[in-house]
């Protein structure tokens, strides 16, 4: 058992090469299930390593977008988007099963991810693939989000999540990549963000204002430069 006292989860499979060096470090990992990144083998692989430490294991399904690593908003049909990510849990559950692991929870990735938080259609279609899989997996998504409210409505659990390694906006969402410092990669200042989430309840946006956030996990990115050193960094803070 990891001595964190919150809940650090990570993206994994992601191909970067980092997450035998991460997993010791977190208490969560989100696989991507091919269609963003990975592939049969690193999605078992990942299995593996997050059974043999002892960290909960969750689907990360995207878009179906390997050419921009799942960040391209993309408008799907309903049901066609319902039939994409229920195969992607699908694929890792199987997986799973195959290594007597459990799956936890389900984590969109990247542009499925942020249109969740306001589009009715890719946020129902999240809670409707998750319900029609297993209803009992756990949802890793914002706190103020329509994907959000939408579970709890239909009774799907719920862990809200942060991002440690990522800027904020004022309205919570995420400052574009595209700008500087929109990515944290020094240690000491995510570990300032992350204990402002956990004791304080707030974050301070890219603006310099103070806003209140809800979270039960926070995510540090695999493909982060510094994610092995932030983790490690994190976990010695909080041990």
């Amino acid at each position: 058992m990891k001595k964190n006292v919150i809940d650090i989860n990570c993206d994994m499979g992601e191909g970067v090469g980092n997450d035998a060096l991460l997993m010791p470090y977190i208490h969560s990992c989100s696989i991507a299930c091919g269609y963003h990144a990975g592939s049969d083998s690193t999605m078992k692989e990942t299995i593996a390593l997050a059974k043999q430490m002892q960290v909960n294991i969750g689907a990360h399904p995207s878009f179906p977008d390997r050419a921009s690593f799942g960040r391209t908003d993309m408008t799907l049909p309903y049901h066609e988007l319902v039939k994409i990510i229920v195969q992607q849990i699908r694929i890792l559950g199987s997986y799973c099963k195959e290594a007597k692991a459990r799956l936890v929870h389900v984590k969109p990735h990247g542009a499925l991810y942020n249109m969740a938080v306001y589009d009715e259609n890719v946020a129902s279609a999240i809670v409707a693939a998750i319900r029609s899989y297993d209803a009992s997996l756990t949802l890793f998504a914002p706190s103020i989000s329509l994907v959000s409210r939408l579970a709890r409505e239909s009774n799907l659990p719920v862990v809200y999540e942060a991002f440690a390694d990522r800027l904020y906006e004022e309205d919570l969402t995420l400052v574009s990549r595209q700008q500087k410092d929109a990515v944290l990669q020094d240690p000491e200042a995510v570990w300032a963000q992350v204990k402002d989430i956990v004791e304080k309840g707030s974050v301070r946006a890219a603006s310099g204002k103070i806003v209140p956030i809800v979270a039960e996990t926070v995510c540090i990115h695999g493909d982060n430069l510094k994610a092995v050193e932030i983790v490690r960094f994190l976990f010695n803070k909080m041990a």
